[in-house]
């Protein structure tokens, strides 16, 4: 059902997921309070309730949420993290505010339709599961997860299994395409890609370390010299990964804990993944719908438009100023900077709710 899994110790992908702002959700570092990290907001407009299930070893948590007033069988969806050790709502250590899947199982309610979020590996009360932190995990057991919580969402009762759907925020967005094939059995009539991926693993990687050198530089943190070994060391593993060939072990120390030994096959499996590839081999009955803020700077315009040109029938809606989790960003002076202060984009929830009038 899942690709094959290449061993990553749960440390390593925390790295992976972390190290370079990368936007593939595999970490299993747990956050430091899992009961708070699993609580839901209070203002879903829906009746929800806890929810666990097996995934190979592992219990996994989540949350159901059902529309108030909701009547015979309605449509449902699977809503799937971001990058990171992010938990059913989309929080983080990084972010322990974002409340990004939360939000969309907001306007999911009051557009009808029940959802079911998860603690994926290394979040929320799920935790590190059956695992020990050292204990190797591959890109598969993710899938495997989204499978599970597929089966979970499809076994409740409220659920009309000829409706159902799957939304996928950031690296979320790569599980919700393998999707149709991976639960091919009931296969989703619909996706929504909330700031997705647009470009392979490694590329992007490259891009954000670059980024990052770059404003380190311009800040004095780094000089010259300093900035050009590190974007050439980058560049230089990612052509030994894509040459199937090992790492060099004498890559700059910051670069170590990305390209090492326990990290490579991951990296391999992972970028040969193309989002575009993905989109070109969904059946023809999906529909789709990409969601992506002005303000993002973690998933930028160019790897979206790159992504769109896989989805033919795909729709597309640029939501003004919203971040990368969907908050509106302003940048002027005293301006909210917390993500607690800032509200979720209000027109999100006219874009869902005129897809899923369409869609379902």
């Amino acid at each position: 059902m899942a690709s094959p899994p290449h061993p990553v110790s749960t440390r390593a992908l925390g790295v992976l997921a972390t190290g370079g702002a990368l936007l593939l959700s595999v970490a299993c570092a747990p956050s430091d309070d899992p009961d708070e990290a699993g609580a839901a907001p209070s203002d879903i407009a829906a009746a929800e309730r806890e929810v666990s299930f097996e995934s190979g070893p592992d219990t996994l948590y989540g949350t159901f949420a059902v529309p108030d007033g909701a009547e015979g069988s309605i449509p449902a969806a699977l809503i799937i993290s971001g990058s990171g050790p992010t938990d059913r709502n989309g929080n983080s250590d990084a972010r322990p505010d974002a409340d990004t899947n939360a939000n969309f199982a907001r306007v999911l309610a009051d557009a009808g339709v029940a959802s079911l979020r998860y603690d994926k590996l290394g979040s929320g009360e799920t935790g590190t599961a059956s695992r020990e932190e050292d204990d190797p995990v591959g890109y598969g057991v993710f899938e495997d997860e989204m499978a599970a919580a597929y089966a979970e969402l499809l076994a409740q009762p409220e659920v009309d299994p000829s409706r159902l759907l799957v939304l996928g925020h950031s690296e979320g967005s790569l599980f919700a395409l393998r999707a149709p094939r991976v639960v091919a059995d009931h296969p989703p009539k619909a996706l929504i890609l909330a700031a997705p991926v647009g470009d392979r693993y490694l590329d992007i990687l490259d891009r954000q370390l670059t980024e990052q050198v770059r404003t380190g530089e311009s800040a004095g943190a780094l000089d010259a010299e300093r900035a050009t070994a590190l974007l050439s060391d980058t560049r230089y593993a990612i052509s030994r990964i894509r040459a199937d060939e090992p790492v060099p072990e004498d890559l700059a120390p910051e670069l170590a804990p990305l390209f090492g030994p326990s990290t490579e096959p991951f990296l391999r499996e992972i970028d040969a993944m193309d989002p575009v590839r993905l989109a070109e081999e969904l059946p023809a009955r999906v529909s789709t719908l990409v969601l992506w803020g002005t303000a993002d700077s973690q998933v930028v315009d160019e790897e979206v438009d790159r992504l769109m040109t896989g989805l033919d029938d795909g729709s597309r809606v640029d939501l003004p100023d919203a971040d990368h989790v969907f908050r509106i960003h302003d940048d002027s002076p005293g301006a909210p900077v917390l993500d607690a202060d800032r509200p979720f984009s209000p027109d999100a929830a006219p874009a869902v709710t005129d897809f899923l009038d369409r869609a379902l």
